[in-house]
């Protein structure tokens, strides 16, 4: 497993100062990229060769929020590769090893010149040695809206919601559903399908349904077709 340690700042963390989901999945997100970048298959690798890798989906499952100021190891496996699909596990634990949440997501590996998936190069497959997957209990990647939900005030792509491959980062999908969770709801579990890019200036139609406990927001265009669909498990106080 690649590791890198982290140290939980003032910044990350919510009112009771324990790291909130958004600064937790942005460690994960951080993780891969220091691998590839470590592995010298990262952004200028991608940009060189027209690629480009798209997140397909997220599935994050936390058992304990870690606090303010604590050390933790942030570490991430690639687990196989299935035509132009790579899938990847994330962990993040404390000092000793016990878990604060495991993650699982699968990508997409794209050619920018024709937007078609492509298959990973050789010394791409070499590059990222496979591992066992980590134990979790593997949800689907496809998520089920329900109906009867409500249709929320749009939101415009701003330039800061933007990552260096133009579009929106998959993180900031997931910060801008969280806006739409009750007061108090504490998150177990979210699992995040991401169906096309947005890119600056996009307007996002968002839809909140919630059904046995759980939410389920769509980001929609005007015609009602989905960029991303995330869906939160968990509690509410």
């Amino acid at each position: 497993m690649y590791t890198f340690d982290g140290r939980i700042r003032f910044s990350e963390v919510d009112r009771d100062g324990r790291l909130t989901f958004a600064a937790l999945l942005n460690y994960f997100q951080d993780c891969s990229t220091f691998q590839s970048e470590d592995i010298g298959l990262g952004v200028n690798y991608l940009k060189e060769r027209n690629m480009v890798w798209v997140l397909s989906s997220w599935q994050i499952v936390v058992d304990k929020y870690p606090e303010l100021c604590e050390r933790v190891k942030i570490g991430t496996i690639p687990y196989a590769f299935k035509g132009f699909v790579g899938y990847r596990n994330f962990a993040m634990t404390d000092m000793e090893g016990n878990y604060y949440a495991v993650a699982n997501t699968l990508w997409s590996l794209l050619d920018l010149r024709t937007g078609k998936p492509a298959i990973p190069p050789q010394d791409m497959k070499d590059g990222y040695v496979l591992e066992e997957r980590l134990p979790m209990d593997y949800a689907p990647r496809k998520i089920v809206v329900p109906e009867g939900g409500e249709s929320c005030d749009t939101i415009v792509v701003k330039k800061h919601h933007l990552d260096t491959n133009g579009h929106v980062n998959n993180g900031q999908y997931v910060a801008l559903a969280i806006e739409f969770l009750p007061e108090g709801f504490e998150i177990r579990q979210m699992r995040a399908e991401y169906k096309r890019q947005a890119f600056l200036d996009d307007v996002f139609y968002p839809y909140v349904a919630k059904d046995n406990g759980r939410y389920i927001i769509s980001l929609m265009d005007d015609s009602g077709k989905p960029y991303v669909v995330v869906e939160f498990t968990g509690r509410e106080d």
